[in-house]
């Protein structure tokens, strides 16, 4: 039931994480006033299901709500989105708060919430290191970056959307820590996938295999999310390749910027940047780089695409 002290929620980038979240909101009782993306039949269906208007203007997505989620691509999108000029969400943005989800490099969180306090708004990022699952059932993990009085506007709300909160500092520091985690996984999912290719090589039961990483030193959270995965060369996309490669460069960007070399975050994203090479870095989820790595699959459905 819709409770009517709650803010009205918009949002931008409704995608399978996006929709998940607008459909958990209104589950909670938010009104989801508005829905926008750059596919409008994605924007269509997210509307139908939630009562909310589809809109096709970002300026629009503003006026119809006093929170707005937006959950884009790339920095690219972040700043298209926050144009300073033209269509653009901070078109008639005072009072407005922007809850920025989307994983970008840190600066452009800066940068975004620069512009909103400029045009009398206030700004969050809100990182997400969970999936599509944990975004429906409102059980993300959230680490949120921005002024501390924002955070504290909008956490009754994000505590709908999340099993885990934590409030981590000024704008850009939960996005850096966001960009540390996806790199760390990345690693560990390119280094799994390493380590059954070669087990499969050498003809050892593969379950067998997984039973024992998990039980030494071998064992990881990805091990348990992408380790059957990749023996079953089931690659249903909840987090993709091309979205692993973008996360890895962020995060090597910022140790460069800090003077580090990083090379085995380097060679992962190697890995993620192949399968894009490939065209099909947004067809498979991040355990499709065990295709990679499997000479029974002599490249898998890399090979196969190439072929073609």
């Amino acid at each position: 039931m819709v409770q009517p002290s709650k803010p009205r929620v918009a949002l931008v980038g409704v995608g399978r994480m996006g929709a998940n979240m607008a459909l958990r909101l209104q589950e909670v009782g938010y009104v989801v006033s508005a829905v926008y993306d750059v596919y409008p039949e994605a924007a269509a269906k997210v509307a139908k299901e939630t009562g909310a208007r589809a809109v096709t203007l970002l300026a629009d997505v503003t006026k119809a709500a006093d929170v707005i989620i937006t959950v884009v691509s790339d920095d690219a999108a972040m700043y298209a989105i926050f144009a300073e000029s033209g269509d653009s969400l901070l078109a008639a943005a005072d009072g407005k708060i922007f809850v920025n989800c989307a994983t970008v490099t840190p600066s452009v969180h800066v940068e975004v919430d620069r512009r909103a306090k400029a045009h009398g708004a206030e700004s969050i990022e809100a990182s997400m290191a969970s999936s599509i699952t944990q975004a429906r059932e409102g059980t993300l993990y959230l680490m949120v970056g921005g002024e501390r009085s924002t955070y504290d506007k909008v956490e009754p709300m994000l505590q709908q959307m999340s099993a885990a909160l934590r409030y981590i500092g000024p704008a850009g520091s939960a996005a850096a820590v966001k960009a540390l985690v996806n790199m760390v996984m990345n690693i560990n999912t390119a280094g799994l996938a390493e380590g059954l290719g070669v087990g499969d090589a050498l003809g050892l039961d593969l379950t067998m295999l997984r039973e024992v990483f998990s039980q030494t030193g071998a064992n990881s959270r990805v091990l348990e999310t992408d380790g059957l995965d990749m023996q079953n060369r089931d690659h249903e996309v909840y987090f993709s390749a091309a979205h692993a490669a973008k996360d890895s460069h962020i995060a090597i960007s910022l140790g460069k910027e800090a003077g580090l070399e990083l090379p085995v975050a380097e060679a992962s994203a190697a890995q993620f940047d192949r399968l894009i090479e490939l065209g099909i870095g947004d067809e498979l989820d991040k355990s499709g780089v065990a295709e990679l790595t499997f000479l029974s699959r002599r490249g898998g459905h890399a090979a196969a695409h190439a072929a073609h």
